[in-house]
């Protein structure tokens, strides 16, 4: 499994801040690391630890997505809960989540009046209280909220995911991660392995 190691702590906007880690056709990597294993959710587990969002063992994951993507969000948002990390969403997803018999608990948008109860998301991701991240891009009001969301997940080094086929893709390496971890050995090891592997 490839993944690209994107610049998003490297670079900031004028006023400090980093840049969005959505991205676009104009994007550029600055390397690839890779994952190797003999099943695909070992190799992406180890690719998302080398390219720096490791997959965390507990812990919660927010969630907040575009209205196009709700319907595809409750199975993989069921199985996290079900492999024990707490949920946390935006009033909209949280809705879709409660209807399906899923505990989540509601959290503030960044752009919601300080007036209103409890922490932002933001201000729990500052926290160190969230450790996944599912945002899709929607509308451009939400378009901000977004923005300072993924920008403090990766000032964060958390973990992010920004479509459902990503998330979904994701899950068996999570099952993976939880249940078991994995082994890093070196390319030469690997290969040795191998080569005594098919001479038996």
């Amino acid at each position: 499994m490839k993944e690209a190691v994107l610049p998003f702590r490297r670079f900031a906007t004028k006023d400090g801040r980093f840049v969005d880690s959505l991205l676009g056709p104009e994007m550029r990597s600055t390397g690839e690391v890779m994952g190797m294993d003999v099943d695909f959710p070992k190799a992406f587990a180890k690719s998302q630890a080398a390219a720096g969002s490791a997959l965390p063992r507990s812990g919660s994951v927010f969630i907040s997505v575009a209205d196009r993507d709700k319907p595809h969000l409750v199975l993989p948002v069921r199985r996290l809960q079900q492999l024990g990390y707490k949920v946390l969403a935006t009033s909209g997803t949280a809705e879709i989540l409660k209807r399906h018999g899923i505990e989540v608990q509601v959290v503030r948008k960044h752009s919601d009046p300080d007036t209103m109860e409890g922490p932002s998301i933001v201000d729990m991701i500052h926290a160190g209280e969230v450790d996944v991240v599912v945002n899709t891009p929607s509308g451009s009001h939400a378009r901000k909220d977004g923005y300072e969301i993924r920008a403090a997940t990766t000032a964060a080094d958390k973990a992010i995911f920004t479509t459902i086929a990503q998330l979904s893709a994701a899950i068996g390496s999570f099952e993976e991660v939880i249940a078991r971890g994995f082994d890093v050995k070196t390319l030469q090891q690997h290969a040795l392995d191998r080569r005594a592997a098919l001479a038996n």
